[in-house]
C-alpha cells in the first residue's frame, strides 16, 4: 500500500475544521476523521480517564481510516489538540497521550485562523478567549517545530489555500 498523506486541520474551537475536513475529503474522494471527543463527552466537565479514552479512540479511528483512504486522509483534530484541552480544563494531561501522539505523524498541518464567526454549539465555551486559544495552538506547533500553513479568509479562500498547498507539496489534485 502506498503511503497515505495525513492532513491535520488544526486550531481552536469553531474555526471550521470539521466542515473543511468533510468538504476536502469529498473533493479528493477520500476519507475524513472527525473529532471523537464529541461522542465521548457532552459537557466540559470531563476527567483524565475520559481524555485517555478520547486519545485512544482518536488514534485508532485515524489508523483504521488510513487503511481505506485514497492517497490522502483529512483529520479535524490530533492528539496535540487533546493535550491542549486537557491542560486547559484539567491543568494536566495523561502521559499516554505522548505515546499515542507518536503513532500519528501528520504530513501537513493547516492552522485555521479565528477570522470567521464563532458558533455556539452547547459544548464550545471559549468564544471569549479565541485569541488566547489561537496563540496556545500556534505556540504548540512552533515549540515542536511542526511546519504548518496558516489558513484564513472566507470559506472559498480557506479551501483554495489548502488545496493549493496540497497540490504543491504532494502533487495530489482534487478529483
Amino acid at each position: 500500500m502506498d503511503k497515505i498523506i495525513k492532513i491535520c486541520l488544526y486550531g481552536p474551537e469553531s474555526v471550521g475544521k470539521s466542515g473543511m475536513a468533510i468538504q476536502l475529503a469529498e473533493m479528493f474522494s477520500t476519507n475524513y476523521v472527525l473529532e471523537v471527543a464529541r461522542s465521548f463527552i457532552k459537557t466540559n466537565d470531563f476527567t483524565i480517564e475520559d481524555i485517555i479514552k478520547i486519545g485512544e479512540a482518536q488514534t485508532n479511528i485515524v489508523l483504521e481510516a488510513e487503511k481505506t483512504s485514497n492517497k490522502i486522509l483529512f483529520c479535524d483534530t490530533d492528539l496535540l489538540t487533546t493535550k491542549i484541552y486537557s491542560q486547559y480544563y484539567l491543568h494536566t494531561y495523561p502521559e499516554i497521550l505522548d505515546d499515542l501522539e507518536k503513532k500519528l505523524v501528520y504530513d501537513q498541518y493547516f492552522l485555521l485562523d479565528i477570522d470567521i464567526a464563532w458558533v455556539a454549539d452547547g459544548l464550545r465555551d471559549l468564544g471569549h478567549k479565541r485569541e488566547e486559544m489561537y496563540e496556545i495552538f500556534k505556540n504548540e506547533l512552533d515549540k515542536r517545530e511542526i511546519d504548518y500553513v496558516k489558513v484564513s479568509g472566507d470559506w472559498p479562500e480557506r479551501t483554495k489555500i489548502i488545496v493549493d498547498a496540497i497540490k504543491e507539496k504532494f502533487g495530489i489534485e482534487p478529483i
